[in-house]
């Protein structure tokens, strides 16, 4: 505190005056320096207010967007086509060029419905290889003559109208005969004719039985239960629990088949991989209401394509490493870590799926509260980012569209000539866009992962043979996702291992252009017969005849 003198009270003394000035100026100088603390600490209270202020704002912001993607994920269109017309405004001129040129080709009686164009509808004539059964309508006696000159009408042509006509299923028993000879000097030599080995031995189940049930299940996802059903309704009585045996039986059966589409697949070069959950009720160690996860490989050759799927009842980085053991090649997945151990491990080359980044910007209108199909004339700001993103991607598909049926070679050298300099776009764009944006809201975590794989996602340009996203292993998924909603878990490991095989097998026939229920067929008759790796090698689905197996040519 400065202390205060009275003009009486100041000594006559110079030395007393100097003293008495030094106090004041100390006591002026301890006031300066708290009046500055007091204001310093103010003023740091006031940032903090105002940085609260901003953090919560930052939180408001991010859970509104959070609220409205979770509830436009769960009462929203899942499709991701964004608004054309929004789209239109930042496309560049060549993708432009290429549209009208596509829009060239289509058919001029094509009718545009929404964002699609459907051609005229045009009756498909009914399968040639149908039985045809032929009903003949006669004209009625009273109309045979002619009205005006009196004489009978003679029949000079007809006219056919056909329609397809169902037959239920039907059951048949097979009764396998086998003579018993003996020799008619002795009784000591008895002989009874062979039969072929079963895909079941001693059991009810023929191959066409076993492969109609497959086909049900793995195919149509039909569940056992309503199978059981459809069974007893023409008069089988055949329990779930037989028929649930039965395909356990089958997908063990198989094994010897996957383990060779296997070793061919891990041959190849390029692999895509992904996985999906799925229940287990009784998994030892595991409560029946925990997650396990069917793991998904596919490999796209020039001659053949195959699908596999494995059972884990973990997600953690040691499958794919010991899936992929003995694989030298290209990976290709999303954006999921527990892919990075086996890419570090067996030295693989990594690419990342263009599709899961373009989610993350139709994720960002979303959070906004917008519908992707029907945006407004003037969206906001932070949408607009996110169109400018989504109609560079939409560039890149359009060439991809393009060029789908070319060789890997023409197809890399379009990339170079006409993806490059798109993508070179996009991430000028993005690195000018990152700083800009809030790292925790929507279009910050969408910016961010396009960053973060940057690398991998535009790898693709460098092979033909590379795709643009991991669609097609997606696409494998459907018939499981489908099934998995119908029969919602599996019983047993042993079930779920089978039910992997079995998809595996179905996904890879469907794959090559095989019929799966002929081709299913084909497999139990042939397999329990094979005596060496050749015979096993001719019933892989890259290698059947897809006419001797397909519906036209299958013996019912």
């Amino acid at each position: 505190m400065i202390e205060r003198v009275s003009p009486a009270q100041l000594p006559d003394d110079i030395d007393a005056l100097h003293a008495l000035i030094d106090r004041q100026a100390s006591s002026l100088e301890a006031a300066e320096q708290r009046h500055a603390a007091a204001l310093r600490h103010a003023q740091s209270e006031q940032a903090q207010r105002e940085a609260d202020i901003a953090a919560r704002d930052a939180t408001i912001v991010h859970l509104n967007e959070q609220i409205a993607l979770l509830l436009a994920r769960r009462f929203g269109p899942s499709a991701e086509t964004v608004s054309e017309a929004q789209l239109g405004l930042f496309n560049e001129a060549e993708v432009l060029a290429e549209d009208e040129a596509e829009d060239e080709e289509a058919s001029s009686s094509a009718t545009t419905v929404g964002p699609y164009q459907r051609g005229t509808p045009k009756r498909r004539p009914l399968p040639a290889h149908f039985e045809r059964v032929e009903i003949e309508h006669p004209l009625p006696e009273d109309l045979r003559v002619c009205p005006e000159h009196g004489v009978p009408l003679e029949r000079f042509d007809e006219t056919r109208f056909e329609q397809l006509d169902i037959i239920p299923a039907t059951a048949q028993v097979l009764c396998h005969i086998r003579g018993k000879y003996r020799c008619p000097c002795c009784t000591g030599h008895l002989v009874t004719a062979p039969m072929p080995a079963q895909p079941i031995p001693k059991s009810w189940a023929s191959p066409g039985l076993l492969a109609h049930i497959a086909t049900g299940k793995f195919v149509d996802a039909l569940p056992l239960y309503r199978q059981h059903q459809q069974l007893v309704r023409i008069g089988c009585e055949l329990s779930r629990t037989t028929l649930a045996m039965w395909m356990v039986r089958a997908g063990q059966l198989v094994q010897p088949l996957i383990n060779l589409l296997r070793e061919t697949m891990l041959a190849e070069r390029y692999v895509l991989m992904d996985e999906t959950t799925v229940q287990v009720l009784k998994e030892p160690g595991k409560a029946p209401e925990s997650t396990s996860y069917l793991w998904a490989q596919m490999s796209l050759g020039a001659d053949t394509s195959i699908i596999l799927f494995d059972y884990d009842p973990s997600r953690s980085a040691a499958v794919p490493t010991r899936l992929l053991e003995g694989f030298e090649g290209t990976l290709h997945t999303d954006g999921y870590r527990g892919y990075d151990r086996a890419s570090t491990e067996l030295e693989l080359i990594r690419l990342y799926c263009f599709t899961h980044a373009r989610r993350k910007f139709v994720e960002v209108l979303k959070s906004l509260g917008l519908n992707p199909k029907k945006l407004p004339d003037k969206p906001p700001p932070k949408a607009r980012r996110a169109l400018k993103a989504l109609s560079l991607i939409k560039a890149l598909y359009t060439i991809e569209r393009r060029i789908k049926d070319k060789p890997p070679d023409e197809r890399y050298a379009i990339r170079q000539r006409d993806s490059r300099p798109i993508l070179d776009k996009l991430h000028a764009w993005m690195k000018a866009t990152l700083p800009k944006i809030l790292p925790g809201s929507a279009l910050g975590k969408a910016l961010r992962y396009l960053d973060n794989h940057w690398e991998g996602l535009v790898r693709y340009c460098d092979d033909g043979r590379y795709r643009i996203d991991t669609n097609p292993i997606e696409n494998a998924f459907r018939p499981f996702c489908v099934g998995r909603r119908n029969w919602l878990f599996s019983d047993t490991v042993a079930g779920a291992k089978s039910s992997a095989n079995l998809y595996s097998l179905i996904e890879t026939a469907r794959a090559n252009g095989l019929d799966p229920y002929g081709y299913l067929r084909r497999v139990f008759t042939d397999l329990p017969n094979a005596k060496t790796v050749e015979d096993i090698e001719a019933l892989l689905p890259g290698v059947i005849d897809p006419a001797s197996v397909n519906p036209q040519h299958v013996q019912r």
